[in-house]
């Protein structure tokens, strides 16, 4: 199981961008817009897309991304159950590796259930 500390993580993260932001407006501007852009709810849901991009970020081994997506999943009224289906999913597609980042996602889940 994952030691992480998903909320100091993301605030850390967050604290870095904000140099970034800094450092580099436009691109970060366009990544905000680009962002904004792919989460907006269409012909599929905010909800859909915040679990696609957690299976992404699972398969990709991002922790930042597990605990901006997670904590995204809760503001949109993920149910646990909706969770685990796409954890097994990603355990599916992704194997072992897959495996290990899906139980820190369940554990950045209960971490930060409102």
């Amino acid at each position: 199981m994952s030691t992480f500390d998903h909320p100091t993580l993301i605030k850390n993260i967050s604290q870095s961008m904000t140099e970034l932001r800094k450092a580099q407006p436009e691109a970060m501007q366009g990544f905000g817009q680009l962002a904004k852009a792919a989460m907006t709810t269409g012909a599929v849901s905010e909800k859909h897309k915040e679990l696609m991009a957690l299976a992404i970020g699972i398969t990709q081994h991002c922790s930042g991304c597990i605990g901006f997506h997670v904590k995204a999943l809760h503001r949109v009224g993920c149910t646990r159950e909706e969770l685990e289906e796409t954890l097994a999913v990603c355990v599916y597609m992704g194997g072992g590796p897959a495996l290990m980042y899906a139980s820190e996602a369940l554990k950045a889940w209960e971490t930060m259930a409102p």
